[in-house]
């Protein structure tokens, strides 16, 4: 018994030191052909602990079976180790699945011109990576399990009656499976892709994360707004960076008749010259509108992202304000009233009673104006003070009495 356990701690001693030693290797031939390039960073980074779990699992189970145990504990012994193996040669397969994508997605450049065409392959490969996750995991678990020989029974019953399970599952599962597929087409489409800058819903921000599920928009004012993949394939949306991230900007300035065009043209001209935010492509400034006693005028720019044109806006809006204060006053906004006297208009005028209180005039026709016709407050004059009178003194000729 106790030759049995030095056996087996000698075995185990061996199978660690051989691992150990496979592992040392592997590091080292990855480093030597590969001279520190991205490939073999990215090779030793993802394959070498998968690759150790899966020699450990191997060379333990020799070693357990070099003592040579009891009929039963051999079973035992077997049938653990093997599940192990199934579970770690999983883990070793889709590791190394996963490593290909990755490889094929550092081809791409993650900015320049064909910045585009790396986001829809990132969101491609990051769909793609958790397909073969969930498939690696769900083969490896079906895979241990069959090894049970119980589980191998119940596995015939459940292959059998598959058609109506699957249908069963379909119906209760119809808004998730819709969900799932309309995911998988988002990514292989390539009508949304990460990082694409996006407007749902009346917010602006850009896409943070696609799953087969739903899509996290990181709105400007770092909120997420969590979405389901099928409102991007049944909804619409405005999508910035579809083709190219260049966008195209406007701001709008209600201003007075004597405004300078021309001055505000050659301002706009050397905002955007010594605007780093600027890419060249594109400037104007054009009168849109006359309404209202304003003049409407619109300045145009453009820049290579939808940040800088958020900027960029701003600065045009803030200079050209400081400019028409200090330069161009007379183009500034302002409401004009202009009075008018017309020859020839008759207006009532008021006239005074003996109560003095003042009444309207009448018209030719006899007729009291009404007060709904008034164009302006009538004249009110003041009552003529009545002229004093002396005392009467009579005239009567005397009595001759």
């Amino acid at each position: 018994m106790v030759d049995q356990w030095i056996t087996l701690l000698v075995s185990l001693l061996v199978a660690a030191i051989v691992v150990s030693a496979a592992a040392v290797a592997f590091s080292l031939i990855v480093r030597a052909f590969g001279h520190h390039r991205q490939w073999a960073v990215m090779l030793r980074r993802r394959l070498r602990l998968p690759l150790v779990a899966l020699l450990a699992a191997i060379f333990a189970w020799a070693a357990v079976l070099v003592p040579r145990p009891s009929g039963e504990l051999r079973e035992v012994i077997h049938h653990v180790f093997l599940v192990l193996v199934v579970l770690t040669a999983a883990w070793f397969l889709g590791s190394l699945t996963i490593y290909f994508m990755d490889l094929g997605l550092a081809r791409y450049a993650t900015d320049g011109s064909d910045g585009w065409q790396a986001r829809r392959a990132r969101t491609q490969f990051l769909i793609l990576r958790r397909l073969t996750v969930v498939a690696t995991v769900v083969i490896a678990v079906g895979a241990a399990l069959l090894t049970f020989p119980g589980v191998q029974a119940v596995g015939a019953t459940v292959l059998a009656s598959a058609g109506l399970v699957s249908v069963i599952a379909g119906l209760a599962a119809q808004s998730t499976l819709s969900n799932v597929f309309a995911g998988m087409q988002l990514a292989f489409s390539g009508a949304v892709r990460v990082e694409d800058v996006v407007v749902v819903q009346g917010e602006w921000g850009y896409i943070e994360e696609i799953t087969l599920t739903y899509v996290v928009v990181r709105i400007w004012d770092e909120r997420r707004l969590v979405l389901p993949s099928t409102y991007f394939t049944q909804q619409s949306y405005e999508n910035w960076t579809r083709h190219s991230t260049a966008v195209l900007g406007t701001v709008f300035f209600d201003l007075d008749w004597g405004v300078d065009i021309q001055r505000m043209r050659a301002e706009l001209d050397r905002i955007l010259a010594e605007s780093d935010l600027w890419d060249g492509e594109a400037s104007s400034l054009r009168v849109t509108d006359t309404v209202g006693g304003f003049v409407q005028v619109r300045a145009l720019v453009s820049a290579a992202d939808a940040f800088a044109m958020f900027d960029l806006t701003r600065v045009v809006r803030e200079e050209m304000l400081l400019w028409l204060q200090k330069q161009n006053p007379a183009g500034l906004p302002r409401m004009r009233i202009q009075a008018i006297e017309r020859d020839g208009e008759s207006f009532p005028r008021a006239r005074a009673t003996r109560g003095g209180h003042a009444d309207l005039a009448a018209g030719d026709d006899g007729q009291l104006p009404s007060k709904g016709d008034e164009t302006r407050p009538p004249e009110l004059r003041e009552p003529e003070p009545e002229p004093e009178t002396e005392p009467a003194t009579s005239t009567r000729p005397a009595d001759p009495r």
